[in-house]
């Protein structure tokens, strides 16, 4: 039987829910997250702590239905990796260590049109826990069977992010450093800069930022442009993000200002650079601007209703349902 499968992953966008067909819409968003981590913006789309061995903590998740019928909703914890500097979830019921903490107060929900209901996750990490950050998702799903009307099996799927660091003594340190600036063009001519990022820190980092440009062509200023989303980075590791600008953005010389940021830790790198009319140019060593990071205190705290939306989108046909 052909199945049909999108899913996605919880961001800090405005809230809005994912659609696999007419038949079903739905959401989940986290309802709170610890107060050390309340002007971290992935803590208020993400479960980001850390706990010593032998530790529980709940939170509380809000599963929404913007359909027109009543939906019946699964909550269930799966596993999660970093691969090649992307998050990534199997679909299904794929489970690792982490996944194997996770507990839901219900494991599925009746939610009416409209309707919202809230749930609660319970994560519970055994005191011969080893030190070191896991990954895990917790995923809210429908399924529309097969009919003669509808010949494909659909499934709806949402998850929240979990990364969880396990280990003694506080939360370990986040940062990284922007290493480089790269002017060059896209595969459609269009101006790119790429900068090539390093996580220095101890915690994994999800990387988002804009480019602004001034100071340019009879003094012109463009952006902010944001960079590419998607990019994860382990403790150690490094990777490319590239800004895209719009195609009629003139060569240059720019005065480019890159800020780029991962929960509180927050970095601004400029440069001059002129962008080639072809090909890649010659990498910039950029001025660094460190900003400061936010405090923290330590607590619980609501979240706003308008903390969560969603991103990656996936979608896939097979021969065989997804289970």
């Amino acid at each position: 039987m052909p199945t049909l499968l999108a899913a996605l992953f919880s961001s800090a966008a405005g809230a809005s829910p994912v659609t696999a067909d007419p038949h079903g819409t739905i959401g989940i968003r986290l309802l709170e997250a610890p107060v050390s981590h309340r002007n971290d913006p992935r803590a208020l789309s993400y479960i980001v702590d850390h706990l010593n061995p032998g530790t529980t903590i709940q939170r509380k998740l809000e599963v929404s239905n913007t359909s027109r019928r009543t939906q019946r909703i699964r909550l269930y914890p799966g596993g999660a990796d970093i691969v090649r500097n992307t998050f990534s979830a199997p679909p299904g019921q794929v489970r690792n260590e982490l996944a194997s903490w996770i507990s839901l107060d219900r494991p599925s929900i009746d939610v009416a049109p409209g309707g919202k209901e809230v749930a609660q996750v319970k994560i519970t990490v055994p005191p011969a826990a080893s030190r070191g950050e896991r990954y895990g998702v917790v995923w809210a799903e429908t399924v529309a069977e097969s009919n003669a009307a509808r010949p494909v099996r659909v499934i709806n799927r949402v998850g929240i992010r979990v990364y969880l660091d396990i280990g003694p003594g506080g939360d370990p340190p986040s940062d990284f450093r922007i290493e480089n600036l790269t002017p060059m063009r896209g595969p459609d001519g269009s101006p790119q800069l790429a900068t090539l990022v390093r996580n220095t820190g101890k915690r994994t980092l999800d990387m988002s930022g804009t480019l602004a440009l001034s100071d340019g062509p009879s003094g012109l200023q463009a952006g902010p442009f944001p960079a590419d989303l998607g990019v994860t980075l382990l403790p150690g590791s490094a990777a490319p993000v590239i800004v895209t600008l719009d195609p009629q953005v003139p060569a240059g010389p720019w005065k480019v200002k890159l800020t780029l940021m991962s929960g509180m830790v927050k970095r601004a790198v400029t440069a001059t650079i002129t962008f080639p009319a072809t090909g890649t140019g010659s990498p910039v060593t950029p001025d660094q601007d460190y900003l400061p990071m936010a405090g923290l205190i330590a607590g619980l705290v609501v979240l706003p209703a308008t903390a969560l939306g969603f991103m990656v989108r996936r979608r896939r046909r097979s021969a065989s349902p997804v289970s």
